[in-house]
């Protein structure tokens, strides 16, 4: 086997219990981890999966970015997207000084117009575009609320910086995606929208899924589900109920309770029957194709990678999903074939996940930790395999 680049998760890792003063020992005992997994995550032999990274990054005290090196500064730059978080992060801290003298706002409409583009842009993968346009977009959109309140145009403000939020995730600003998630509740709630509240608590969620802090999570589902309660019937408050179940599922799956998770996917499945597809609204992607979409990521979460990868290659996603979620499917799916050792599907649909949406795929952990998986036995793997790694700077 070969040995893993000097940065990778479990070296980072290592260094962090080292520091600490941990034999691998210690640290398996206080995270729960096996030691014999561990180890040889420590040593690049195995990937560290989402449940194995937060169950050390609780042990070590320290946030799961700090384990698995997001940002990469070093490709940002090289994409040239480090100069477009700046001004987003200025455009979120002006949301209370009321409008801005030296922005006259276009008329609602044509903002509505660019903010729901966006809101489709970031789903096709166009990262680099998004976050360029979003931050005048943002303090067009606080100018013409504080100028002339209105329900349409706090909402029109909280869908900005719900944007905000899906820039700053899908590059590995936590902070700054839960800066923008902050800045979506306090527009929401002057829009008066239980729906959009409800939204609000669902992504919050899923912060904590990504930091290992499941417990919150769930309470924080919980407490989504209720807000929506007040919402008035229709397709849209059950679109977002389903998929607010979708979201517990896989926090329950990652806790590795699967009776919890299978409950939580039912109920999405008997939702998604009534709603059918509705990819468009609020762009959550809901209906039958995500709930088994996030059937293969519970089965992945809960290391029943057979399972996985037999649902995940047999799904067939329709034409006019959304390419990041499609990108997302498939390194879930790839993460799935790397665990049962079907190495050269693992690597199909890593190509899959980049062709789909290839800014996304070049920044998401779930690609770089299957790809450091496969590197130990890359001499099984086609030529292509080591150009992939130049690509993700590994």
């Amino acid at each position: 086997m070969h040995s893993q680049p000097n940065d990778h998760t479990g070296a980072r890792i290592k260094r962090l219990r080292l520091e600490r003063h941990l034999t691998q020992k210690h640290l398996a005992d206080l995270s729960g981890v096996p030691y014999g997994t561990l180890t040889k995550v420590e040593q690049g032999v195995a990937p560290a999966t989402p449940y194995i990274t937060g169950r050390v990054a609780d042990a070590l005290k320290v946030e799961v970015a700090t384990i698995t090196g997001q940002p990469y500064l070093t490709e940002l730059r090289a994409d040239e997207l480090d100069v477009l978080i700046r001004p987003i992060r200025e455009a979120l801290d002006v949301y209370d000084l009321g409008a801005d003298p030296d922005i006259t706002p276009r008329p609602h409409q044509l903002l509505a117009d660019d903010a729901e583009s966006l809101l489709v842009d970031v789903r096709a993968g166009e990262i680099k575009r998004v976050a360029s346009q979003v931050p005048g977009l943002i303090q067009e959109a606080t100018t013409a609320a504080h100028a002339a309140p209105s329900h349409e145009r706090w909402l029109l403000l909280a869908s900005t910086y719900r944007t905000a939020y899906d820039v700053a995730t899908k590059l590995g600003y936590a902070d700054l995606a839960a800066i923008a998630l902050t800045r979506m509740d306090w527009a929401a709630q002057r829009g008066s929208n239980a729906v959009v509240g409800g939204m609000y608590r669902y992504m919050r969620a899923l912060t904590y899924l990504r930091d290992g802090r499941y417990r919150t999570g769930e309470r924080l589902i919980a407490l989504g589900l209720q807000t929506l309660g007040q919402a008035d019937k229709g397709r849209e408050r059950s679109v977002v109920t389903g998929q607010l179940h979708l979201g517990a599922a896989v926090m329950a799956g990652r806790s590795k309770n699967g009776d919890l998770a299978e409950g939580h996917l039912a109920e999405a499945d008997r939702i998604a029957e009534a709603t059918g597809e509705a990819v468009d609204v609020h762009w959550l992607a809901f209906g039958p194709t995500n709930v088994a979409v996030h059937r293969v990521s519970v089965l992945a979460e809960l290391d029943e990678y057979g399972d996985a990868a037999e649902r995940g290659s047999s799904l067939r996603i329709p034409r006019d999903w959304p390419a990041s979620r499609r990108s997302h499917h498939y390194a879930e799916v790839a993460r799935a074939q790397m665990w049962t050792g079907d190495l050269d599907a693992s690597f199909k649909n890593l190509l899959a996940a980049r062709k789909a949406a290839p800014q996304q795929a070049r920044y998401h952990p779930t690609v770089r930790e299957t790809y450091s998986g496969l590197e130990a036995a890359r001499r099984q793997l086609p030529g292509s395999f080591l150009s992939y790694g130049s690509w993700l700077g590994v």
